[in-house]
């Protein structure tokens, strides 16, 4: 099997392709429309391409899951026993193959050869230790002596968020590829920053998607170099298309007013109760699942949604294998997006709100990615954002280098042509 390097550009939609035109990345790749999967969101994504199976059989549903059990919600949580079923690569490593992963969510303890994931320390006191999960456990050492920086989380995520972010991870790539003892034979990287961009200032504003796309450009172009020095074949996808983002629902807003979401009062904030709510909706950019602690509320959590403007479906699934879907499933109409905020005065919010908290929120927080006052506080404003992502009618992209994985029409049958060929 010839080597594949498997780039994943995060919002590299085919709405961009229609309006910027295509990507010149070198070796003759060219983006074509591909379906992505439902909901639309990193870690589903990239669940359904390790698995080739869909969210129903793998258990990822989101960004976030919502233990019922200990009801608490989580939200980017690093462990690969989250995502169930085979991995596409599994009869490759039986045989001998070598698999790496750079910067792909739920990497952690994943069967591969190599890893390198965020994985900072928070100090008891407030603040952080920035720091990088390495398999080998020298490989963000070497990674950083060879680079000669180590890598910015602050670049990664949150109002300084950018193309730093990606040059690093373009720059870490291209060394494990030049690195015949460390390139395995298949290695997976993902590229951040067009979904800081296009999150900020929605798809349509040129002065802003322009440099970020010729960014990619840049990177990919670096990557298909090393790659083909290298002898490696190049794929590279789209996880989802960023729409442009006009109008914003508070599910939990709404259950609050009908007394079935429930906060404790400490001091003059409010903090969920989720011990004592009849429902909470655990929102992700256009899709919130909605849990119930009673299922038999069903028709009266129902109705808070019905009507609301911004609000295009409200599906009671079908349980899944696993049993994480929502009680109920809301999809945000074309334009909107689902905001985790329970409170209406800002007085009421929660004293993580205005920080990067992506752990504690019961939802995805697209406000982190501005700055609030004073600083380093975040927004509190939801209105600033203008691009979203979640709906799966608006297509992503991918293309390749080799003719075997060219042409994919929807995200599963990428990922189970590159499950074939690595089982040839």
């Amino acid at each position: 099997m010839r080597k594949l390097l498997v780039v994943q550009v995060a919002g590299l939609g085919w709405n961009l392709v229609e309006h910027y035109g295509q990507m010149h990345v070198g070796s003759h790749i060219e983006l074509l429309p591909m379906a992505p999967c439902f909901p639309a969101v990193t870690c589903t994504a990239q669940a359904v391409f390790r698995t080739a199976t869909p969210p129903a059989a793998n258990a990822i549903v989101g960004n976030g899951r919502f233990d019922r059990l200990t009801r608490r919600t989580d939200f980017w949580n690093q462990s690969a026993r989250l995502v169930r079923g085979d991995r596409i690569w599994a009869e490759h490593r039986a045989r001998g193959g070598r698999v790496g992963l750079l910067f792909w969510q739920q990497s952690l303890g994943e069967d591969v050869d190599l890893v390198l994931s965020p994985a900072p320390i928070h100090k008891h006191h407030g603040g952080m230790i920035q720091d990088c999960y390495g398999q080998p456990p020298d490989l963000y050492a070497h990674l950083g002596r060879l680079l000669g920086r180590p890598f910015n989380l602050r670049h990664y995520w949150g109002p300084l968020a950018g193309a730093r972010s990606s040059r690093w991870i373009v720059e870490a790539t291209c060394a494990i590829l030049a690195d015949a003892s460390r390139a395995p034979d298949l290695l997976l990287t993902y590229l951040p920053h067009l979904d800081y961009v296009l999150q900020r200032h929605g798809p349509d504003d040129e002065r802003a998607v322009t440099p970020a796309l010729q960014e990619v450009e840049k990177g990919l172009r670096r990557l298909n170099l090393a790659a083909r020095t290298a002898g490696f074949d190049v794929l590279v996808w789209g996880d989802y298309a960023i729409t442009a983002a006009n109008g914003v629902v508070f599910p939990n807003r709404l259950l609050r007013e009908r007394n079935l979401f429930a906060v404790r009062q400490v001091g003059r904030r409010t903090y969920p109760d989720l011990h004592a709510s009849p429902a909470l909706a655990m929102v992700d950019h256009q899709v919130a699942h909605v849990y119930l602690a009673d299922p038999a509320q069903s028709a009266a959590v129902k109705a808070c949604f019905q009507g609301v403007e911004g609000i295009a479906d409200i599906c009671q699934p079908t349980p899944t294998l696993h049993a994480e879907d929502g009680d109920l499933v809301l999809t945000a109409a074309p334009g909107h997006w689902f905001a985790y905020p329970w409170w209406n005065d800002a007085r009421e919010a929660p004293d993580y709100a205005c920080h990067v908290d992506i752990h504690s929120k019961i939802g995805f927080d697209p406000c982190e990615l501005f700055w609030g006052w004073p600083p380093p506080a975040v927004s509190l404003n939801p209105t600033r954002v203008r691009g979203t992502h979640g709906r799966a009618d608006v297509p992503a992209c991918a293309g390749s280098t080799a003719n075997d994985l060219h042409g994919a029409t929807t995200l599963l049958e990428l990922a189970s042509r590159v499950k074939a060929r690595l089982e040839a």
